[in-house]
């Protein structure tokens, strides 16, 4: 393999950060959901902490969206 290939292979495996991403904040989005929905008293508890996990699993999309564009800047 060249390393045109091996960049290309590298930065599309960076953007598979992303699914990962979206798993991560559906789980997220459904617990919360539930949560609430069992102790309504509670969302003001809830929701806090649930955007710091949604920010936090967005990070990583972003990282991996950042080293994918830094690999496909080094192609020729």
């Amino acid at each position: 393999m060249d390393l045109q290939t091996l960049i290309a292979l590298g930065a599309g495996i960076a953007v598979v950060a992303a699914l990962g991403a979206g798993i991560g904040i559906g789980i997220a989005t459904s617990g919360a959901a539930q949560a609430i929905s069992r102790q309504p008293e509670a969302a003001g508890k809830i929701t806090p902490l649930f955007f710091l996990g949604v920010a936090l699993a967005e990070s990583t999309a972003i990282y991996g969206l950042v080293i994918a564009i830094l690999l496909f800047t080094k192609l020729p």
